[in-house]
């Protein structure tokens, strides 16, 4: 089994919505942000290959919305999911399958990509799109916090060429992928680990999207159910120290994995290193 990051290029938050209730006095020395109080953040996908399977988990926010809505993210870096996909020598039509936590814009936007005469392509068409039932549900018919950030063109050509694949319970939706789910984010959010040869990897997506982010009260303003959340980031952060689980961070820009540990009954960082220390450990 292999493991890539695919970086999909950076954009920025701002940080009282990233942090939630936590004040900025307690968050700016753990995570950098500019004068504006905007967070830089990545998103940084992953794919997994082994045997016949090329799984890619999110696929960053694509480039179809209008320069106006690109403009609030303050998109930046030189990377994209598919220069990234090239480096390894991915082609696109390879991918068997494609994972999505949740969809909101910055997750599943690069799932489609307009042709230049304006028509809708499916970037990875020959791949099955496992999404949460619960979430596809909540894109289809959202919420008013959400509506924003669904837009129809990142997912309806998936779902009409017929490649969109729901679930609806914690399971192993391909062998070495398990996917858990999750409310506090957003309803049918998925959380995958991957079981590979050195241990097992969490991708962490937004239920801990940057490191800070393991405290427990630390949740983001983006989620609709923070008790849950808290709820949710409890449960698993336990599992994660009792089963050595490493995390991987979809968002954080200056930090790749993590191993956890307990210190003074707080469950905190015991070391930092990038996924290509964790494949060659």
């Amino acid at each position: 089994m292999n493991l890539y990051k695919i970086d999909a290029g950076n954009f920025m938050a701002d940080g009282g919505a990233l942090f939630g209730i936590i004040p900025k006095v307690m968050w700016k020395d753990r995570y950098a942000c500019n004068d504006a109080n905007y967070c830089n953040l990545t998103m940084r996908c992953l794919l997994i290959e082994f045997d016949d399977r090329k799984i890619l988990i999110d696929t960053g926010g694509g480039s179809k919305q209008s320069d106006k809505f690109y403009s609030y993210h303050h998109l930046n870096g030189d990377a994209s999911l598919i220069s990234s996909l090239e480096g390894i020598n991915i082609h696109p039509d390879e991918i068997t399958d494609v994972i999505l936590t949740h969809l909101h814009w910055d997750h599943c936007g690069g799932c489609v990509d307009y042709h230049e005469k304006g028509n809708a392509i499916i970037v990875f068409k020959n791949a099955n799109h496992w999404v949460g039932k619960d979430q596809w549900n909540n894109y289809t018919s959202p919420n008013m916090r959400e509506a924003a950030v669904y837009f129809p063109e990142n997912m309806m050509p998936v779902n009409d060429a017929g490649l969109l694949r729901l679930v609806d319970s914690d399971s192993f939706i391909i062998p070495n992928v398990e996917v858990r789910l999750f409310n506090g984010h957003t309803k049918g959010n998925m959380l995958p680990i991957i079981h590979t040869p050195k241990g097992p990897l969490a991708f962490m997506g937004d239920v801990i999207p940057v490191l800070p982010s393991i405290r427990l009260p630390w949740v983001s303003a983006y989620d609709t159910e923070p008790l849950q959340s808290i709820d949710d980031k409890c449960a698993f952060l336990q599992e994660a120290i009792e089963k050595d689980i490493t995390l991987f961070f979809e968002h954080d820009l200056y930090n790749e994995c993590c191993k956890l540990s307990t210190k003074e009954n707080a469950i905190v960082a015991q070391r930092l290193f990038t996924l290509n220390e964790f494949m060659n450990s």
